[in-house]
């Protein structure tokens, strides 16, 4: 038997009701795809409401004893969670790699990245502080704790199937909430796996639940109007975003969204541009351009734009295309026909709008959800991939003359994520940083997230912050003990 076979055997497919391995409780299944081939990779349990029902009574039932778990515990559980997962980073890299496309270099990336968020917010748990002062009035005491906030849904993306599991199971076991992770029916084999990793870390049951399932709506929408869910925490698409939104409104929960973005990518006259093509080539390659981070739209200098150009066109071209799991293959697979069809019109649409490609340009044909890495420019302002994600390896190169038109084009969306730069010029750096409107600013970076920094956005790319000394905020409520 293969490794590939081997693993997949071995993996957990039932549903993880509380960290028991426990079969839908009407017999259904749906098939997980491996989107190099479009085969079948495994079946697994397919959710249902009771289901959800279910994993909810069993998170309140322990709610109070995880939150009353002495915070060097949970951190302990968090710690022993992070030493499994990279003693099965292999088995993880593979697994990712098979279920979503990336390449094994990407997977495992992923596993060193995902990990990382355990070990943070096993650090973080016994930091939750206070503050205790004199009320200025001179009238008493004001003692100010935090609690965590309980029950949490969390609904996690495909393309990062790991990593966005742990920077929500992170915090939220750290602060002492009970989670219900909801993965992505494209890829719920990762997150199911992870499970078994912090049930032999020793994390009690009922604290933790996975819900895989192909009803996202059937399998959320009872548990957001049940009163004993207190939090839902959510990675993925804008428009699905606003959707969990307004069902949150109905009992004011708690909700924390890490939505849609559309970087923009600026190279300014006085940039090096070596260094920003290698920069441009992780902002916009990095998991084949399938992340919310991704640099979407190239603003160049036009001073420097064909010199950039030409070198980015060159490297992209150089990108090896092909199934993950091969050894040097640098681009994978779209996750699905769906995501193939939507990278393919936009391309075509910019192309039929006056843009001109340097490299690439379509579906390679065969077998698999393939998109062949892309570069075109003299894109015009009425192409849909600069308003929309592109989700895909494809880079659009626009002109620019000044610095305020490279800023005002760059704020000019409805999203506001992440954005990056390259300048030599210390005053432009801080300048430019304050004038663009996003949660995060890359500066001569191409590659910005980390476990310790706070990500997130603003404007419709969401609200809260995952990450650094803020991610665990989320699952924490403030007290005001007035004493006298």
């Amino acid at each position: 038997m293969s490794k590939q076979s081997a693993l997949i055997a071995s993996l957990p497919t039932e549903l993880w009701l509380g960290g028991i391995a426990t079969p839908a409780s009407n017999g259904a299944r749906f098939d997980v795809l491996d989107p190099a081939t479009g085969d079948v990779l495994s079946s697994v349990a397919d959710a249902s409401p009771e289901d959800a029902v279910a994993a909810l009574d069993r998170a309140v039932a322990v709610q109070a004893s995880w939150a009353a778990t002495p915070a060097r515990e949970r951190g302990e559980i968090l710690r022993r969670a992070f030493e499994l997962l990279h003693s099965r980073a292999d088995d993880f890299a593979l697994l990712m790699t098979l279920e979503m496309g990336k390449s094994l270099q990407e997977s495992h990336g992923e596993v060193k990245y995902g990990g990382e968020f355990l070990r943070w917010f096993s650090e973080e748990a016994v930091r939750i502080g206070g503050r205790f002062t004199q009320a200025p009035a001179g009238n008493g005491r004001i003692l100010a704790t935090k609690a965590p906030v309980g029950p949490v849904l969390a609904i996690t993306p495909w393309n990062f199937p790991l990593a966005m599991g742990t920077r929500k199971i992170g915090p939220a076991l750290a602060a002492g909430c009970t989670v219900i992770v909801k993965p992505a029916e494209d890829t719920p084999l990762t997150m199911l796996l992870l499970g078994q990793v912090f049930a032999d870390a020793g994390l009690p049951e009922g604290v933790l639940s996975i819900l895989p399932t192909s009803d996202a709506a059937g399998v959320s929408g009872p548990l957001m109007e049940d009163p004993r869910l207190r939090k839902v925490t959510f990675t993925g698409s804008t428009g699905v975003g606003k959707l969990l939104v307004r069902a949150s409104a109905e009992r004011l929960l708690r909700t924390s969204m890490e939505l849609g973005g559309n970087a923009p990518f600026i190279v300014f006259d006085d940039a090096d541009i070596d260094a920003a093509v290698d920069g441009a080539m992780l902002a916009k390659m990095r998991n084949g351009g399938e992340a919310c981070t991704a640099a979407n739209r190239l603003y160049v200098a036009n001073s420097v734009r064909e010199e950039f150009t030409q070198k980015l066109t060159a490297r992209i071209a150089a990108l090896k295309v092909g199934p993950g799991v091969t050894p040097g293959t640098d681009i994978g697979p779209l996750i699905n026909s769906k995501q193939l069809a939507t990278v393919t019109a936009l391309v075509e649409d910019a192309v039929a709008k006056g843009a001109r490609v340097r490299t690439g340009g379509q579906a390679p044909g065969g077998v698999g959800f393939f998109f062949t890495p892309t570069v075109i420019d003299e894109v015009p302002n009425t192409a849909n991939l600069l308003r929309d994600e592109i989700f895909g390896p494809v880079a659009a190169v626009i002109g620019f003359d000044t610095e305020d038109e490279a800023i005002a084009a760059a704020n000019d969306t409805q999203y506001g994520l992440v954005s990056y730069f390259y300048t030599r010029d210390l005053d432009r750096a801080m300048r430019v940083s304050s004038a663009l409107d996003t949660g995060m600013v890359g500066v001569n970076r191409g590659a910005i997230s980390d476990a310790a920094a706070p990500f997130g956005g603003v404007k419709e790319s969401g609200f809260g912050r995952e990450g650094g000394s803020e991610g665990i905020d989320e699952y924490l409520e403030t007290k005001y003990i007035a004493l006298q």
